[in-house]
């Protein structure tokens, strides 16, 4: 039990912590348009983005794939970029069922790539054999999943809150915060060690 607690907790701490916010920020880009009605369609967002998560992580443990670390962390801002423009331009447009199977697929793939970006670190910290990492990856993908709900939960407090107390529309809050993200993105981009080669 204590050995799960560990790489929960590092799973925890990985997704919420405030000095690395670019997992919040990720979040929060792909849970502005929605409101507590559309939980089950969160979920599996959040969900695939933990499976593609883990995926990353158990083909970087075992070896299967290796990326630089640069190109990593250029592309996970620019991974949250996307999600937040896809969202800033269809802001209060109803049709978005119609793109469910590519924005899963989107959110699969950009779980990769911020597992990615977390596997090098992780890959320190777990020993021992091959079939004994399994179960700290999976115990660790159980710390993320609940720290992604805890911020996915706090987003749509907020949400609603703006939208009952403060009159906002769903559209204007989605448009609202996802030009926020983008600004908070843009200069993480920018400063990417990826440019100074």
């Amino acid at each position: 039990m204590s050995q799960f607690w560990i790489y929960f907790q590092i799973g925890l701490k990985h997704v919420l912590d405030i000095h690395a916010y670019d997992h919040v920020l990720f979040l929060i880009a792909l849970t502005v348009p929605y409101l507590f009605k559309d939980w089950k369609r969160i979920f599996l967002l959040v969900s695939l983005f933990t499976i593609g998560h883990t995926l990353a992580l158990i083909l970087s443990v075992y070896g299967i794939i290796t990326i630089k670390v640069d190109l990593v962390e250029f592309l996970i801002p620019i991974t949250i970029l996307i999600t937040a423009l896809y969202h800033l331009f269809t802001a209060g447009k109803t049709s978005k069922n119609d793109s469910v199977n590519l924005v899963f697929f989107i959110t699969l793939f950009f779980g990769i790539i911020h597992g990615l970006g977390f596997s090098n670190y992780f890959k320190t910290i777990l020993g021992g054999s091959a079939t004994s990492k399994l179960l700290p990856l999976g115990e660790f993908a159980l710390g993320i999943e609940a720290a992604q709900l805890i911020v996915v939960f706090v987003v749509l407090v907020i949400s609603y809150i703006v939208q009952t107390v403060f009159r906002f529309s769903k559209r204007d809050w989605a448009l609202v915060m996802s030009a926020f993200v983008i600004g908070v993105v843009i200069p993480m981009i920018i400063e990417s060690p990826i440019w100074h080669r």
